[in-house]
């Protein structure tokens, strides 16, 4: 394959299904080269890997180097993907921190590889809110996991923690490795999130919406080589490198910047939860409550999908967004027509599992023809992947 794998091992009881995994790696004909932790070695001798590898193995940041190269910046350079694993607590918390500290941090505070991480941990600890907040953020930042698995544990406790099969483990990062620029020279732009429309300066009209499929749609596109603009509403997450994100409030603000930018792109997907409508009037100071009822009176926002529909060029993609709580798919159908959509995503609200907030969806994928791609509970990333897929398709034809 003609590529290089960098691979981490830290401190758990798990890095002797490392050597498998390096093992497996080799067998693919890559060129792997590990770097362990000190509190790896506690665990396995590097010797091991230095023969399964056939590479010096790193050990240590101040250690006399053995190149003229300076050691944690080639292998960051070098890397077409950093494996970690097993990937501890302690690595993951150090990692989300941007602490480098040590070889193995700092190489990958250096590399501008995929990095794919394989955790594995006691039950507890990998429960633990913050071990969890910490997943999410590295989640956001674009860096890719294989989920632990469920069994008994070497400390004799039942549950989620336990690392992945070296093969699950191996067939995740030969994906990443073969994952084709396939969008690569093309202009996608997304937009996420919801809108807020203010009342006073202290209160808003607003929705659910977290942004995270957007997001996802945008970490996936430049992933696979895309030029991508995300114009975001107000939300908590952090886009991919590589992603350039312009940030709005209101409703009128996404469609001055998406009007400004849709003939530069190729494929457009417009996922934001927009607000319908906005009020009339905003009080400059705050509305001091009264003993009577006060009523707001809503003017109509701008359709900015449908605006969009009407501009579209013939080598453009369009593809809407459909939120519903009832009659979903005579909704979205009528919603391609009127709008002039290539196709639309549409998710029932009620479903658990799908819609706003989640990590997953559950979704009917509808093109201009009433064809129906029913797509099953799945997360949010890998129905990103799933659309641009679509999207791509359609650009070809």
């Amino acid at each position: 394959m003609n590529k290089n794998v960098v691979v981490g091992v830290t401190g758990g009881i798990a890095a002797y299904k490392a050597a498998d995994v390096v093992s497996r790696l080799k067998k693919h004909g890559l060129d792997v080269n590990v770097i362990m932790t000190k509190s790896a070695q506690r665990f396995i001798n590097p010797l091991t890997f230095q023969s399964l590898s056939q590479n010096y193995v790193v050990t240590d940041m101040f250690e006399e180097p053995k190149t003229w190269e300076v050691e944690h910046i080639a292998l960051a350079q070098k890397a077409d993907l950093f494996l970690v694993v097993p990937t501890t607590a302690n690595v993951i918390g150090k990692i989300a921190s941007g602490i480098a500290d040590d070889m193995l941090s700092t190489t990958i505070m250096a590399t501008k590889a995929p990095i794919l991480i394989a955790p594995a941990m006691n039950t507890n600890m990998y429960e633990n809110p913050i071990v969890q907040e910490n997943i999410q953020k590295l989640k956001n930042l674009g860096m890719h996991f294989v989920e632990p698995a469920e069994g008994r544990l070497a400390c004799g406790d039942y549950g989620k923690g336990k690392l992945a099969e070296p093969e699950v483990i191996v067939n995740r990062a030969i994906e990443l490795l073969n994952q084709q620029k396939d969008l690569k020279g093309k202009k996608i732009l997304v937009t996420a999130g919801p809108t807020k429309e203010p009342i006073d300066p202290v209160r808003y009209i607003t929705n659910h919406s977290s942004g995270k499929m957007g997001y996802a749609v945008a970490e996936k596109a430049v992933a696979r080589g895309a030029e991508v603009v995300l114009i975001s509403g107000p939300t908590n997450l952090t886009q991919s490198a590589g992603v350039k994100k312009v940030d709005v409030n209101t409703t009128n603000e996404m469609y001055k910047e998406v009007l400004k930018r849709f003939e530069w792109a190729d494929i457009v997907i417009k996922s934001a939860a927009v607000a319908d409508y906005r009020p009339s009037n905003v009080s400059d100071n705050k509305i001091k409550k009264s003993d009577s009822d006060f009523s707001i009176k809503l003017t109509r926002n701008p359709d900015i999908l449908m605006e969009l529909g009407k501009r579209k060029k013939n080598h453009q993609v369009l593809v809407g967004f459909a939120a519903e709580t009832q009659n979903l798919l005579e909704n979205a159908k009528k919603k391609i027509q009127k709008k002039n959509l290539d196709f639309i995503v549409a998710n029932d609200l009620t479903e658990e599992g799908a819609g706003f907030k989640s990590d997953t969806n559950i979704v009917t994928i509808i093109d201009q023809d009433g064809q129906l791609e029913q797509c099953k509970k799945m997360e949010k990333k890998e129905l990103a992947e799933k659309i641009l897929d679509k999207a791509k398709n359609l650009l070809k034809e």
